[in-house]
């Protein structure tokens, strides 16, 4: 069984909606819902959260692969509002200092080849000046808050993680549309997964 796993409730209502024509639909965070085909989880935003809840669902489900499916900042102008991505390392970005970085690179497989392939970055701090965004453009190219805690906790089970994406946003970039940005991003990412849905399914 294919486990798909979101950050928030906002994020996931339009699969959520749009799958098995919302039989899923009212899933809250922390909970599971599952069929035959797939397992749908949403974590909550942030690292202990992502830690946590996948490693209990992880302990509850017997999950072939893990993917883990939401919005991502871009840390430069070269990926547009509304690309979806895939991730093919993510990495830490909390733990480290800038002059002596000790974070552990997790490469990831990649089902969706199609799609532009990047370098993601999970952290919990807001980057803070030119100085530091600067060098996080230099080693990844798109930021968020819970894809390295999935990544991490799925491969200590010996599971497969993915990383499906939006972009929905330009760090340090201030979008006057950004509700209306965001649900487009939202419902984007939902129409894409739904329709690969047999690409992810283990043949």
């Amino acid at each position: 069984m294919i486990g798909i796993v979101f950050s928030t409730e906002e994020e996931a209502q339009p699969f959520l909606a749009k799958y098995e024509r919302g039989r899923f639909d009212g899933l809250g965070e922390s909970e599971s819902f599952h069929d035959d085909k797939i397992l749908v989880s949403i974590l909550g935003v942030g690292k202990i959260k992502g830690t946590l809840r996948t490693e209990r669902l992880l302990r509850s489900h017997k999950v072939s692969t893990l993917i883990h499916v939401g919005t991502c900042t871009a840390l430069n102008d070269k990926l547009s509002i509304g690309s979806v991505v895939s991730v093919a390392q993510v990495f830490e970005g909390d733990r480290i200092e800038l002059s002596a970085p000790t974070y552990p690179r997790m490469p990831l497989s990649v089902t969706f080849g199609k799609l532009e392939q990047v370098a993601l970055v999970t952290q919990d701090h807001t980057v803070h000046g030119a100085t530091e965004l600067s060098y996080w453009q230099r080693i990844a190219d798109v930021s968020d808050m819970t894809g390295y805690a999935a990544a991490y906790v799925s491969a200590t089970h010996g599971v497969g993680c993915q990383i499906l994406k939006v972009v929905s946003g330009h760090m340090g970039i201030d979008d006057p549309n950004f509700r209306k940005t965001l649900s487009a991003s939202h419902q984007k990412l939902a129409d894409f997964l739904y329709a690969n849905l047999d690409a992810l399914q283990p043949a």
